[in-house]
């Protein structure tokens, strides 16, 4: 089925339940979501898979999986790289992206829910991996892509792993305001990384080619507020034919005839950032030609063989499935996370709590 055109107030419940169901029938009995059945968890997927539980009004599954993630959290707050069937799939490295996602997936499921004792419970989990994450911020405001096992810094940084802990830290910051913690360390390493991306490109791509052939590098800094108004607008513009599809979708990368439905669902959302909503609803139309009958996704399409590629049907496909929609259909009190920044004030009625030290 394609040609699905939403709007504020039409969220086709009933359209997107199977997407939900099929999220739903992949999380594991300790509360983890995999790729798809049979396959890993990372942490970043995981958590996109639990917003799509939130969205779906799956809230105690969606607890679930964020419990999984405080339950195998190590002691200095990050994860490893995968996770399967209780037991470690990819123990090479931790990747500080995966890590901060934990605030955007918390915070989103406290939008959703307005379930403080949610917030609290959690907010160990969210200090640690914040604390982990900005230990590995160098002092031109970059955060470092990964350690490896033995925690020696992989000393680079990506522009949509920089841009994704940017809106990380906004959900990170929210949460602190909210329980009355200080915020004020995070607000200011959140600054720097802001200055980083926006103004010191010399700071990523340091070591390897650059990724600016990938299309995340190309909206991620509008999808998570770092980029906005009409640079935001001149940026999507500069870019738009060499990644858009017409009738398809959003390339992975530039030069490769391969179109990501994930990565589709991303671009809707930042060009409703950017305030072109009129082509974030016809890019998002376009997605459910690779919709199956149990409501799930294919990861992308081949259009130069005309092939479904890879045969996968990931968890977090359907999650970016359903973000995108709530975003449309303004479904939930998460529909604006990200589409828009609004990073809450602090006003602190107890003495400072150190949230964090930055090395």
């Amino acid at each position: 089925m394609s040609g699905v055109f939403l709007s504020k107030g039409f969220f086709p419940a009933d359209f997107f339940r199977p997407t939900v169901g099929f999220i739903l029938s992949c999380q594991q009995p300790d509360g983890s979501i995999p790729w798809f059945e049979g396959s890993y968890a990372d942490p970043w997927d995981h958590v996109e898979s639990a917003m799509g539980l939130s969205i779906g009004g799956e809230w105690a599954a969606a607890e679930f999986a964020y419990q999984w993630l405080a339950d195998t959290q190590l002691e200095d707050g990050s994860w490893w790289a995968a996770y399967k069937a209780g037991e470690i799939e990819n123990g090479d490295r931790r990747e500080t992206n995966f890590v901060a996602y934990v605030a955007t997936g918390v915070w989103h499921h406290f939008l959703v829910t307005e379930n403080r004792e949610f917030l609290e419970k959690l907010w160990p989990a969210v200090e640690k991996a914040i604390s982990f994450v900005l230990k590995l911020q160098s002092e031109h405001g970059d955060i470092q892509w990964a350690v490896t096992a033995d925690g020696t810094p992989k000393e680079d940084a990506l522009i949509t792993g920089c841009s994704s802990i940017y809106k990380s830290l906004e959900c990170a910051i929210n949460i602190a305001v909210t329980l009355d913690h200080d915020s004020s360390a995070w607000n200011d390493a959140r600054d720097m990384l802001g200055d980083a991306l926006r103004n010191k490109p010399e700071r990523f791509d340091r070591t390897w080619e650059s990724k600016a052939r990938y299309s995340m590098d190309w909206f991620y800094p509008i999808l998570t507020g770092v980029i906005s108004g009409p640079q935001a607008q001149a940026r999507i513009k500069a870019r738009w034919d060499e990644f858009v599809e017409p009738e398809l979708g959003c390339r992975c990368v530039a030069d490769e005839p391969w179109i990501t439905i994930a990565e589709s669902c991303e671009l809707t959302l930042a060009l409703l950032a950017a305030g072109d909503h009129a082509r974030a609803v016809t890019v998002y139309s376009w997605l459910h030609q690779w919709r199956l009958d149990d409501g799930s996704y294919w990861t992308g399409y081949q259009f130069a063989e005309a092939v479904l590629w890879p045969d996968e049907k990931p968890t977090w496909t359907a999650g970016a499935i359903l973000l995108a929609a709530d975003a449309l259909t303004e479904h939930t009190s998460a529909s604006s996370l990200f589409t828009e920044v609004d990073l809450l004030e602090q006003v602190l009625s107890k003495p400072p709590v150190q949230a964090s030290k930055k090395l």
